[in-house]
């Protein structure tokens, strides 16, 4: 009876060291509390990230102060080295809860700010304001009204009582983080600035679906730019448009924004979405060929080429693999000059089509075109370019479908999709 009356005075006063020694230390750890949730449970997953030594000492401490009576469920952060009192405490009050947020590579702020504004429980116009922080905007010499592009994709711990503010500058300062030096060497290289690389880099996001052919895409467009074609490209109409869309129509193209790069030469104004590290990397470090053209096969892998001819070969061999439809698509590129298809050609055009890039971004709306009172140094200067007809020359990568239908019908008709 005495030792074991001895050896639970021993167990307790081993407790009650634990409880209050240490000191925290490193990064902060996070850890999930279920709800409903009990304190073995939480003694449980503290000890899988190691913020505690023995769950059995621990959960006796809790039973001894009386602290696994009155748990919090949600995400903390701890650190190592934090006393059991003050965790348990954190426990018990709800101290070092945090709301979690991912932001996944490719959304615009228009899908970011309203997930911003329900994970911190603050007023959509609070964020909006925050997005346009004229002192990050300053900081970052970005020539836009607003931070797009620069909110950078990742998941945040953001602790109770984070404003909208404090959490947009800690998405910005990690895209700061994430700028690699050697980059701004690129910039030097490609004879553009941080913004043309970050909007070229948004693009790419968009487009891309394999890794390893984000700097082929980056090299095709600034190729093209190079040679003066437009960009053509479906991701920079997605944003103008400022709402999603399944496929890209005909009327689309002449949509009036310095966004629509089927009509105004050289890259749009900024960033169409919020490029990751791996499409920085790509549009500050291209691939080394020579291709003007791409288009997307059934398996998201692309077929590059550098002529018209080519591609058009290799649309037509894209389309031999695709499922039959009911009427069969054919590339405005490929059409005779005089066909219907001209009262709905895309201007001028070139480098194939695709709806939409990323599944995430395909379910949620683009953030609405807007005309910049500024315009960042770009490889090719803008201008509006002149109807043409849709000739054998024409570049488009758009398709109508094979009727003999009279009627007009540009409204309904869709571009190819690849993707």
């Amino acid at each position: 009876m005495f030792r074991a009356d001895s050896r639970l005075a021993l167990v307790a006063a081993c407790a009650l060291v634990a409880a209050c020694s240490g000191q925290p230390h490193g990064a902060a750890t996070r850890v999930i509390i279920p709800r409903g949730a009990s304190f073995a449970q939480a003694a449980d997953s503290l000890a899988r990230t190691g913020l505690i030594g023995s769950q059995r000492m621990f959960r006796l401490y809790g039973r001894v102060t009386g602290g696994d009576r009155n748990i919090k469920p949600g995400t903390y952060l701890l650190k190592h080295g934090t006393p059991w009192k003050d965790i348990v405490s954190a426990l018990n009050g709800g101290h070092g809860l945090v709301n979690t947020i991912t932001i996944p590579e490719g959304y615009t702020l228009s899908q970011i700010t309203p997930l911003l504004a329900r994970t911190l429980r603050v007023p959509m116009d609070s964020v909006q304001a925050a997005v346009r922080d004229t002192a990050l905007l300053a900081r970052l010499d970005i020539p836009n009204p607003t931070l797009e592009g620069y909110v950078f994709p990742d998941t945040y711990a953001f602790p109770l009582g984070t404003t909208a503010r404090q959490a947009v500058r800690e998405m910005v300062y990690s895209f700061e983080r994430r700028w690699r030096p050697e980059w701004d060497s690129s910039l030097v290289d490609l004879k553009i600035n941080r913004n043309d690389l970050v909007t070229m880099a948004s693009i790419v996001e968009r487009e891309a679906r394999l890794p390893e052919e984000r700097p082929v895409i980056a090299a095709v467009y600034y190729n093209r730019l190079r040679k003066g074609m437009l960009l053509q490209a479906d991701p920079t109409i997605q944003y103008a448009l400022g709402h999603h869309v399944g496929r890209v129509l005909y009327k689309d193209l002449e949509i009036a924004s310095p966004y629509n790069t089927y009509i105004h030469k050289g890259l749009p104004p900024g960033p169409v979405a919020s490029p990751g590290v791996a499409s920085l990397a790509a549009a500050a470090n291209p691939a080394n060929v020579p291709y003007l053209y791409f288009v997307a096969s059934k398996d998201g892998h692309h077929e590059f080429r550098m002529t018209l001819e080519e591609h058009t070969s290799a649309i037509r061999e894209v389309r031999a693999t695709s499922p039959a439809r009911k009427t069969a698509p054919r590339m405005l590129a490929m059409a005779s000059t005089g066909t219907a298809a001209a009262n709905t050609a895309p201007r001028s055009g070139a480098s194939p089509s695709r709806p939409t890039s990323k599944p995430a971004v395909k379910t949620a709306s683009k953030t609405p075109a807007r005309t910049a009172s500024k315009t960042p140094a770009r490889t090719a200067s803008k201008t509006v370019s002149k109807p043409t007809s849709t000739s054998a020359k024409s570049t488009s990568k758009k398709s109508t479908d094979r009727s003999s239908s009279t009627k007009k019908r540009s409204s309904s008709r869709t571009t190819t999709t690849s993707r």
